[in-house]
């Protein structure tokens, strides 16, 4: 078993002929090692592990991607035979059928270790709500371990298992991530199923996924992701496949002055503006934003009616053997009785104006990157104080579930005294692609090493640039580039950017007649009578491609684009007759060189006509 065991690493390994029962024994004798009883609930005892690892079929990773891979599962997602408890031993019960998405990972060849502890309920952010020992940070046991997914995060964190599924309401699956140095996939809502989970907000929750990588984290997410038509609140997303690079003019946000929160930390801020510089590098300079409009959908999440959606989650409980609970888990929940049906409707109202305010932040931003948390609690502190602590801990992460975004907790740079430090990149729903491909990129640059260990976090894998079997390339040259307006057509339905190429020397570019909005046409003509156009390729499904042509307007359509990298694919074109007034604007080589001078110009307009203006007033 390798130091820490990827797929890459555990997939070559089996190519090399290692037994997955060695891999077995390696990750009992790991866990005897660490001496923490607080990581498992329940194991699998180790000869039945053994015994369905001897029971996979030959080795074959494109059948089954998860061959071999050794994972766990948070004790609030029900696996037949073994006891779900939720942290609340009163309250246990033995399920007889897997939850769907734990199934779909048993069905790709993964082997189950056991099911991990958890703040009781998933109610907290700190890892000691519960009866049972506390698992310990697996970087600094003074330091909470995070969560609710505590165990499943610490478990990861120690190359115990290669990932682990936990869940999400309001970054369960994202600050143990951060806490203990790992990765924390935090999917678009409905995106898998929930069937089997006990719910915490049903109407927020998703299963999330703890790795060592990006690349592991997302290869699981992949597995799992898919409807559900048993499950009311499951969606047919399309889950794009990960770019094979950074799309052109990826617009980067981060929160501004007034929106930094570190609780007087400094290491923490430091940390935390390495890791941007770092970002930055890779994407370009991140604009500020205010998260005012964030922190106030945060405070609708305990404060407001939200917290009675928990109570509905647990209520023969709380009116039947409240006394079974934690007492700090019966006093959150029990803060339901606060609010009333009214009240649940004004906290409606009041979530739809606030998500408003912050969606139109998508207009001019693509990705945001926060800290994953403001500062590390001790436990001591969480001791002294239940609650402050780990409400603190939410800063970045209660608002994301109700304004329905996907989330990458990425570990950054550490602290000066060598504590992680991370960020958690945010993107609308349906982005989880393009969060993987900026993760990736941005883990193999900034964190020094994956969890407690010391291997190196490999280098992102540039992916392959070319559309994969059963996807069509799509060519395109407006407004649907990266960062326009209309790219949203693109990855709404699922669509994967490949690559940058340039068109042949024989198409020119006009922006047709008519508008707002302005629209171009890029037009084939004799050979050598035009120039080199700078275009995307995006990668689309058949049905999504056939849903988006379906729109194009005339005189626009799709036809064969020859690139100068000598592909041939689909992409917008003009027909002859639709140019007839239209402006040539190939000696600006591409659209996005066109709509920067065009929008200097007005500038340098208006600001003559300022000055006119200004000097008729003096005269």
């Amino acid at each position: 078993m390798p130091p820490f065991p990827t797929i890459p690493l555990l997939h070559a390994a089996y190519a090399a002929g290692l037994d997955p029962r060695a891999v077995v024994a390696e990750a009992y004798r790991r866990l005897a090692a660490i001496d923490d009883p607080g990581i498992f609930i329940a194991l699998v005892p180790e000869g039945a592990v053994r015994d369905a690892a001897a029971a996979l079929p030959p080795f074959d990773p494109v059948s089954r991607p998860l061959w071999g891979i050794p994972f766990a599962v948070k004790d609030n997602i029900d696996v037949a035979g073994l006891p779900t408890t939720a942290a609340c031993p009163d309250f246990a019960y033995t399920p007889v059928e897997t939850a769907p998405a734990v199934a779909r990972l048993l069905a790709a060849g993964a082997i189950l270790i056991g099911k991990t502890n958890l703040d009781q309920f998933a109610t907290g952010l700190v890892g000691l709500r519960t009866p049972y020992p506390a698992p310990r940070n697996a970087i600094d046991p003074a330091y909470v371990p995070g969560g609710s997914s505590s165990g499943s995060a610490v478990a990861v964190a120690h190359g115990i298992v290669t990932f682990a599924i936990g869940t999400d309401t309001a970054g369960s699956g994202r600050v143990p991530a951060g806490l203990n140095n790992v990765v924390g996939l935090k999917p678009s809502l409905g995106a898998i199923s929930t069937r089997g989970m006990l719910p915490a907000c049903r109407t927020l929750d998703t299963l999330s996924v703890f790795a060592g990588t990006v690349a592991d984290a997302d290869a699981a997410f992949r597995v799992m992701a898919g409807p559900d038509g048993a499950d009311p609140w499951s969606r047919a997303l399309p889950v794009a496949s990960v770019p094979a690079g950074l799309p052109p003019g990826l617009r980067l946000g981060v929160p501004d002055a007034a929106s930094l929160r570190f609780g007087g930390d400094g290491l923490s801020e430091a940390a935390f503006a390495a890791t941007v510089a770092d970002l930055e590098e890779l994407a370009g300079a991140a604009a500020p934003v205010d998260f005012a409009p964030m922190f106030a959908v945060s405070g609708l999440l305990y404060d407001g009616p939200w917290v009675a959606e928990r109570y509905a989650a647990i209520r023969p409980v709380m009116e039947t053997r409240p006394d079974i609970l934690h007492p700090t888990t019966r006093a959150v929940i029990g803060a339901a009785d606060r609010h009333s049906a009214a009240d649940a409707f004004a906290g409606l109202y009041r979530l739809a104006e606030l998500r408003r305010a912050a969606d139109a932040l998508w207009d001019y931003v693509d990705v945001l990157a926060v800290p994953t948390y403001p500062r590390p609690q001790t436990c001591a502190a969480v001791r002294a104080d239940p609650i402050g602590p780990n409400s603190e801990l939410g800063t970045y992460t209660n608002f994301v579930n109700l304004l329905d975004w996907c989330a990458l907790a990425v570990p950054g740079h550490e602290r000066a005294d060598g504590f992680p430090s991370g960020v958690t990149l945010l993107a609308p729903r349906g982005h989880d692609g393009l969060l993987a491909a900026l993760g990736a990129r941005l883990h193999a640059v900034a964190a020094p090493r994956i969890g407690a260990g010391t291997l190196p976090v490999p280098a992102a894998e540039a992916g392959a640039a070319r559309a994969k079997p059963g996807e069509i390339e799509l060519v395109v040259v407006g407004a649907h580039l990266s960062g326009l307006p209309l790219n949203r057509e693109l990855t709404e339905r699922g669509a994967r950017y490949l690559r940058a190429a340039e068109t042949g020397p024989d198409y020119r570019l006009h922006v047709l007649p008519g508008g707002p909005p302005q629209r171009p046409g890029l037009l084939r003509v004799v050979e050598g009578g035009g120039g080199p156009i700078e275009t995307e390729v995006w990668a689309l499904a058949p049905a999504a491609f056939g849903a988006f042509v379906a729109g194009i307007p005339a005189p626009l359509g799709i036809g064969t684009v020859r690139l100068a990298d000598g592909t041939a694919p689909k992409g917008f074109l003009v027909e002859a007759a639709g140019i007839d007034g239209a402006t040539d604007i190939t000696r600006f080589s591409g659209w996005r060189r066109y709509i920067a001078s065009h929008a200097a110009a007005q500038r340098s307009h208006t600001d003559v006509v300022a000055d006119v203006a200004d000097r008729d007033s003096k005269e």
